[in-house]
């Protein structure tokens, strides 16, 4: 389950690779425009403004995400990124720090390339930090003696589920493609108590904390939060740099696509 609350509490530095992405999109009178996961729809909303001839059509697979987009006003609804299919006018794909979640998701990739109009956008952003102190923390804590059973049953993301820049860019130029891939690293300045910890409760830490009543929950996250003060120490001023990787491509379907676009 999604909590948009505990998502929102960090919206301004989840929104800077959002932004940076969709510069990248050269389209200019696009018909159709979606978004991909939309979340709480506080994203979505730009979309609107920056396109508003286009439809825009927001989706996200948590109810609890959907319900806060709708509250926005975003026509927002409930479906899941493995069966959706655009339609024959959908000029322009945004799915934004989505992808990470979803097995094979190159495959769809591919399968959305061929499906969308000629000259369409897609633009992804995933983190690419599960390599990183924040994920590996919990990748060892899980494999200990005293949470090994009690968390059997949750499956984690591997560090290599998310593809490197080139790698996407191979991915989208094989599948017919103008490809631009790029990667950055944010050294993000974080306030308040264990901030860290707070940061990775709103992503990472979503299936342990569906697997964990409340007493187990609050008992995982206090045997977190030494690691991570650890990895990502406080400075004197209180605040802690957490440098955050994040991998981004944007690519153009070839002008001999499937379909006929007016973006």
């Amino acid at each position: 389950m999604w909590d948009p609350s505990k998502y929102l509490a960090f919206a301004d530095h989840r929104g800077r690779p959002f932004h940076e992405l969709v510069n990248r999109i050269g389209a200019t009178t696009p018909r159709r425009v979606v978004d991909l996961g939309c979340g709480p729809g506080n994203l979505t909303e730009t979309l609107g403004s920056r396109w508003p001839d286009a439809t825009i059509e927001a989706f996200d697979s948590s109810p609890e995400m959907v319900e806060a987009a709708r509250e926005r006003g975003i026509d927002a609804y409930l479906a899941d990124v493995n069966t959706w299919q655009p339609k024959p006018d959908t000029d322009v794909v945004v799915t934004n720090a989505v992808l990470q979640w979803v097995p094979g998701h190159q495959d769809l990739m591919r399968a959305w390339v061929e499906q969308l109009p000629a000259g369409a956008w897609l633009a992804v952003q995933v983190p690419g930090n599960l390599a990183a102190p924040s994920h590996q923390s919990i990748r060892d804590l899980v494999a200990t003696p005293a949470w090994r059973s009690v968390l059997s049953d949750v499956r984690l993301r591997a560090e290599d589920v998310i593809l490197t820049p080139q790698g996407y860019a191979d991915l989208l130029t094989d599948a017919g493609c103008v490809a631009d891939a790029w990667e950055t690293t944010y050294i993000q300045q974080l306030t308040g108590p264990d901030p860290v910890l707070e940061w990775v409760t709103g992503t990472a830490l979503r299936p342990i904390r569906a697997s964990l009543d409340d007493a187990d929950w609050q008992r995982f996250r206090a045997d977190l939060a030494a690691p991570l003060r650890a990895a990502y120490p406080a400075r004197a001023d209180g605040t802690t740099w957490f440098p955050f990787r994040r991998v981004f491509v944007v690519a153009r379907t070839s002008s001999n696509g499937a379909g006929t676009s007016s973006n």
